[in-house]
C-alpha cells in the first residue's frame, strides 16, 4: 500500500478544498494518505511517505507563500527525488504563472510527476475537484 502526504497551505480555504479532494482520490484508490498543512510537515517526515502532493496558492507577484508554505518546501525538496509528486493551487489573479514555474522547479529536481498540475481560479468547481481526485489517485 502506497503510502502519501498531502500537504499545503491555504489562506482563504480554496488550495485547503482541493487538499481534501486530492486526499479522497488517494484514499478512495486504496492509499494510506495523510493530510497537512505546511507548518506540520517537515523533512523529518519526508522518509515515512513514497508520494507526496503539494498545494499552495499564488501570492503577490505569482509566487509560493513564503511565510509557511516557502520555507517547508525549501526543507524538503532534497528529499523528493525519486518520490512520486503532484502540485496543486489556486489563483485569484494572473494566468497560473507561479504553477508553471514551479512545476518547472520540481521537474529539474529529478522528480516523477505523476500527472500534470491542477489550478483553480478562486474557488475550485467540480471540474477541479474531479481533477484533484485524479491527482490523489494518481499518486496511490
Amino acid at each position: 500500500m502506497s503510502k502519501v502526504a498531502v500537504v499545503y497551505w491555504s489562506g482563504t480555504g480554496n488550495t485547503e478544498e482541493m487538499a481534501k479532494a486530492v486526499l479522497k482520490g488517494a484514499k478512495d484508490a486504496g492509499a494510506d494518505a495523510e493530510l497537512f498543512t505546511a507548518d506540520s510537515f517537515g523533512v523529518e517526515q519526508m522518509e515515512s511517505f513514497d508520494s507526496v502532493a503539494l498545494g499552495c496558492p499564488a501570492m503577490g507577484a505569482e509566487e509560493l507563500e513564503d511565510g509557511e508554505f516557502l520555507p517547508m518546501y525549501e526543507s524538503i525538496k532534497d528529499k523528493l527525488s525519486g518520490k512520486k509528486v503532484v502540485l496543486f493551487g489556486s489563483y485569484g489573479w494572473g494566468d497560473g504563472e507561479w504553477m508553471r514555474n514551479w512545476d518547472e522547479e520540481v521537474k529539474a529536481l529529478g522528480v516523477v510527476i505523476a500527472a500534470d498540475f491542477v489550478i483553480a481560479n478562486e474557488a475550485p468547481d467540480d471540474g477541479a475537484i474531479a481533477a484533484c481526485e485524479s491527482l490523489g489517485a494518481a499518486l496511490a
